[in-house]
């Protein structure tokens, strides 16, 4: 029995999978619960269309995040945070930091897509990871300075 598989299941599939099960585990598992449906000869047309326009997007999501990326190599930002005189910040510089630091830059980025590769901890130089797009990460530097 064909099914088409609305969601991922562990040790089936991915979701939008042609996937050929026993006829009793689709029809009172996977199609009950909605993790599936059966693959007729319409199902397959209207999950090949959809896969189509999905991918359409993507491939248009994926270079818009090109390009931000290509703008994003040639940025440097500067945070300023209180420090004592060691160079130890009081606080913490996060991720909000750089998405206002970027905004006022004209980037409009998630800061949930920010990560770093070391906690900034003192005044210095780090860099920030962005994940523009599965597929496009950008490394952008920054400069920790003392207010």
């Amino acid at each position: 029995m064909e099914i088409i598989l609305k969601q991922d299941i562990k040790s089936l599939g991915e979701k939008d999978d042609i996937v050929n099960v026993k006829p009793g585990y689709g029809r009172n598992y996977l199609i009950p619960q909605g993790f599936g449906q059966l693959a007729t000869v319409s199902a397959k047309k209207i999950l090949a269309e959809n896969l189509k326009q999905a991918a359409f997007k993507q491939d248009k999501i994926k270079k818009d995040a090109e390009g931000i990326a290509e703008r994003l190599t040639e940025v440097k930002l500067s945070i300023g945070a209180k420090a004592g005189e060691s160079g130890k910040i009081f606080g913490a510089v996060n991720t909000i930091m750089i998405a206002d630091a970027l905004k006022q830059q004209g980037f409009d980025v998630d800061r949930r897509r920010i990560t770093f590769e070391t906690e900034p901890k003192f005044v210095g130089d780090y860099v920030a990871n962005l994940n523009l797009h599965k597929e496009v990460k950008v490394k952008v530097p920054f400069a920790v300075v003392a207010e």
